[in-house]
């Protein structure tokens, strides 16, 4: 599913949405009209100590604009990641994409769909809610600051949890699910390792169909150096173990297929 070819694409907004979360806008044709809700793009820093590039989720894909945006976290001075968030709009940046298998929309089929995400597997979930039909349930986790709350709120039944109880339920996603009695037909999640556990143990006592996105580090983002690698409950027909390649294989799992 992805359409390689590393491009220089112009960047056409960017800003400050949340303490350390930024969201950015570029146009790229190519990658807005290929793009599925829950694959990623790679981004390259202009620093040549930095070979490798950022993994970062497609929040949203305009395809009759040409338009991309990823909404990030900057993860600390001197990272790749704080380089992205002093880049204006007019400045250009090398970009791969779109890279990793998204979330499967005909699944669906007109079900009640719960859309889960917490902290950086927030954005992703934006553009799943805008093509998925149907009845939508979407419940989103924060440490603190809430970003993109408007932008849900046009799409489906919002639950917000937070860890220090500033909004919505405090505790985890999966507190606002028991504490708003909520209930699904097939549920899509992205987010942290111990979240996805949860809801991936969640989903089988429910017998509910759930897919995931896992969040691993990456390198090469295309399937070449195994870096990111996760366990699977099937022999990978490349490596030949019980592994799958987030970046190629993934990110999106049927929540069944691999261990958490």
């Amino acid at each position: 599913m992805s359409n390689k070819g590393k491009e220089s694409a112009v960047i056409l907004s960017q800003e400050c949405i949340a303490p350390d979360i930024y969201s950015m806008w570029i146009q790229t044709e190519k990658i807005a009209a290929g793009a599925v809700p829950g694959q990623f793009i790679s981004m390259y820093t202009k620093d040549g100590s930095k070979l490798l590039p950022r993994p970062i989720s497609l929040c949203e894909a305009e395809s009759q604009k040409g338009q991309i945006r990823v909404v990030y976290r900057v993860t600390g001075a001197g990272t790749g990641t704080e380089q992205f968030s002093r880049m204006k709009a007019g400045d250009t940046i090398d970009i791969l994409g779109p890279l990793g298998n998204g979330f499967p929309l005909d699944t669906a089929n007109g079900s009640r769909a719960m859309l889960i995400g917490g902290g950086i597997g927030v954005p992703p979930m934006l553009e799943l809610a805008k093509q998925l039909d149907g009845e939508k349930t979407l419940v989103m986790g924060y440490r603190d600051g809430q970003f993109l709350k408007e932008e849900f709120e046009q799409q489906g039944s919002l639950f917000i949890a937070t860890e220090d109880g500033s909004a919505g339920t405090k505790g985890n996603v999966m507190d606002a699910i028991a504490a708003n009695e909520l209930s699904a037909d097939i549920i899509y999640a992205c987010g942290p390792s111990p979240m996805l556990r949860a809801i991936k143990r969640y989903a089988e006592e429910k017998k509910i169909v759930c897919y995931v996105s896992m969040e691993e580090k990456m390198a090469c983002g295309i399937g070449a150096c195994l870096a990111c690698v996760c366990q699977s409950k099937e022999v990978d027909g490349h490596s030949h173990v019980h592994n799958k390649r987030v970046c190629k294989d993934g990110p999106v799992f049927l929540s069944t297929e691999v261990e958490i």
